[in-house]
């Protein structure tokens, strides 16, 4: 049996609508594209035709992916999770050490981190030193830009 993708409410949520998406507007609409194509001669120099059939790929190998990840999902609901410790699913407050600067993240699956939006993934460096620890707790970061230090503040 394959390993469970832990992923939170809303990015299950997500990846459902994307495989929605892929399935019901993109492969109908490349199936078209490739019945166009093929309409116009010659296949073996036919450049919109070969495009399309590589789209065509992509789109079948990512609706592979999503419905293998959905299959596989524990979707972890977090407004039930205890907020006394750092756990998937919770927004932790970070001091950094260094600079005195917060910073704030949320510790999400795989697919649905994003540093830009303050989400995490949980098998990246930061979160596996967090995971476990409580308030007050000082964890010790190693990056690729060297070791950094955090001061946890709260948890939510």
């Amino acid at each position: 049996m394959s390993a469970k993708v832990p992923m939170t409410k809303e990015g299950y949520e997500r990846l459902r609508d994307e495989l929605q998406k892929l399935k019901k507007v993109e492969r109908p609409k490349i199936i078209k594209e490739i019945s166009v194509a093929r309409a116009h001669g010659d296949l073996s120099e036919n450049a919109e035709y070969h495009a399309a059939k590589e789209k065509q790929s992509f789109i079948e190998g990512r609706i592979g992916t999503v419905e293998d990840k959905l299959a596989r999902a524990q979707v972890i609901d977090t407004a039930t999770i205890p907020k006394d410790r750092v756990v998937f699913g919770v927004v932790v407050h970070l001091e950094d050490m260094e600079n005195g600067g917060e910073i704030k993240y949320q510790i999400v699956g795989d697919d649905e981190a994003n540093v830009d939006h303050g989400k995490i993934s949980i098998s990246s460096p930061i979160a596996r030193a967090l995971i476990g620890k409580v308030i007050d707790d000082e964890v010790t970061v190693i990056t690729p830009a060297g070791k950094r230090e955090y001061a946890i503040l709260d948890i939510e």
